[in-house]
This record gives structure tokens, sequence and C-alpha cells, in this order.
């Protein structure tokens, strides 16, 4: 696992843990609850995204390791 703000090192294809609550955002599954299609990138959502489990903003998300 990366630090809290790894996201700006993010591949297309890696998921990322929410540092406060532990939401997995997979880009495989997108993100439902917030209206973001399968296959869409974290580096892609939108700047207004959101965890959808507390919230917390972008830039408290970590990539996690293989």
């Amino acid at each position: 696992m990366r630090f809290e703000g790894s996201f700006l090192d993010v591949g297309p294809q890696d998921r990322l843990e929410c540092g406060i609550c532990w939401w997995v955002y997979d880009p495989a599954l997108g993100d439902d609850s917030r209206g973001i299609a399968p296959g869409t990138p974290f580096a892609s959502l939108p700047e207004d995204w959101c965890c959808p489990g507390c919230d917390a903003p972008r830039h408290k998300f970590m990539v996690l390791g293989e």
C-alpha cells in the first residue's frame, strides 16, 4: 500500500482504498451509488467524487498493493 495521496501515480487498473473507512474503489466495478460506470479509472473520476462509505475526498485514497 502507498501513502495517502498516492492516487497521483495511479494506473488505470489500480484499486484504491479509502484511508478513513477502508472502502475500496475498483475500476472494474465502478461506483454504482454515484453513477460511475464499470471500467472507469480512478484518475477519470469527477473532481467532486468522494468516498461512498464516508464522503472522504479523493486525496484520502491510497493505491492497494498487488
